[in-house]
């Protein structure tokens, strides 16, 4: 018995806390946008930085050379 006068008090503290860190979550804006970076991982191909990296990392330099022909027309 005498433990239960710890413990709940201890409990409720604990679950204080975690109700605080939550709302602090909310407000700090942790949940804004939960698709957002689901989404973006399948559109990263599309990004021409990201191509380039590709093609550099392959040896392809038809898309830097697609580039310096844009650049010299």
């Amino acid at each position: 018995m005498p433990a239960l006068y710890i413990m709940i008090p201890v409990a409720v503290v604990i679950v204080g806390i975690c109700i605080a860190i939550f709302f602090w979550a909310v407000n700090s804006g942790q949940y804004d946008d939960l698709d957002g970076p689901a989404h973006s991982i399948l559109f990263d191909d599309e990004d021409p930085r990201h191509q380039a990296g590709i093609d550099e990392a392959e040896g392809d330099d038809t898309h830097t050379s697609q580039k310096q022909d844009k650049r010299d027309a």
